[in-house]
């Protein structure tokens, strides 16, 4: 890059810009995050609620089961039914995202796939022989929606594999289709599917916020916290519940 392009880069009307997409409308609505405020449409944005299961959620789920701390995941859950209310509310597309594989286990990859090796869903089952075919199974209670986040008629349930909700999914078609272009991320575990998700949607070329207060990590407090630094410095803007309501509220 030349010295002009980076003084043309550096202009007061240029950093004016940032976070504010080039297909914001005039009347797009700001939402306030780190590190700029991030404007959106209504018609072109997309809620994704990322793996909101009695799995990462319930007691007795798989995460319980692998021995993470689940205390928190109630406030996530507080936080995304707010999120999704709202959502719903002003026209924003709602999109569930819904993690695990068929009973067989064949989309789980066997010992040639890492996922069978670094998985913890599938390390539990292998350890706990009373837990062998009943985690994240398509069709069972470790897999299906907590209560509290039923998905409605209007609502998109997206099945996915991996982490990654644009891994080998519809995901990507299904939000290009209907002019999506802004992602607000809820859901579980913010370190984990909710970053590995968001990162990819990035490298599609969406605008992606996070709201941090709608999500919760696996692992330590600082694997949230690292993933709230990543998002904001590298590949989107963080928010909150509260911020998205004002900005809907204009």
């Amino acid at each position: 890059m030349s010295k002009q392009d980076l003084r043309r880069l550096n202009r007061p009307e240029d950093a004016r810009r940032v976070g504010r997409p080039a297909f914001a409308s005039e009347s797009a609505r700001v939402l306030a995050a780190r590190p700029q405020a991030l404007y959106f449409d209504l018609a072109s944005t997309a809620l994704i609620v990322v793996d909101m299961q009695n799995a990462y959620i319930s007691a007795g789920g798989y995460m319980d089961r692998a021995g993470f701390d689940i205390s928190l995941a109630a406030s996530a859950v507080a936080g995304t039914r707010r999120a999704v209310d709202l959502a719903r509310a002003s026209g924003i597309q709602v999109v569930y995202l819904q993690n695990g594989w068929d009973a067989q286990y064949v989309e789980a990859g066997g010992p040639g796939s890492p996922n069978w090796h670094k998985s913890n869903a599938l390390r539990v089952m292998r350890q706990q022989a009373d837990m062998d075919g009943k985690l994240l199974s398509k069709g069972g209670w470790d897999y299906a929606l907590v209560e509290a986040l039923v998905p409605q008629e209007q609502d998109i349930v997206i099945a996915k594999t991996r982490y990654s909700g644009f891994f080998n999914s519809t995901l990507d078609n299904l939000l290009r289709t209907r002019g999506i272009r802004t992602l607000l991320f809820t859901g579980i575990a913010t370190n984990v599917c909710v970053e590995s998700t968001l990162r990819d949607a990035y490298h599609c070329e969406y605008f992606c916020a996070l709201l941090a207060d709608a999500t919760t990590q696996a692992g330590p407090a600082f694997t949230h916290q690292a993933t709230l630094y990543n998002v904001e410095t590298f590949f989107g803007w963080v928010s909150d519940v509260d911020s998205l309501a004002r900005a809907l509220d204009t």
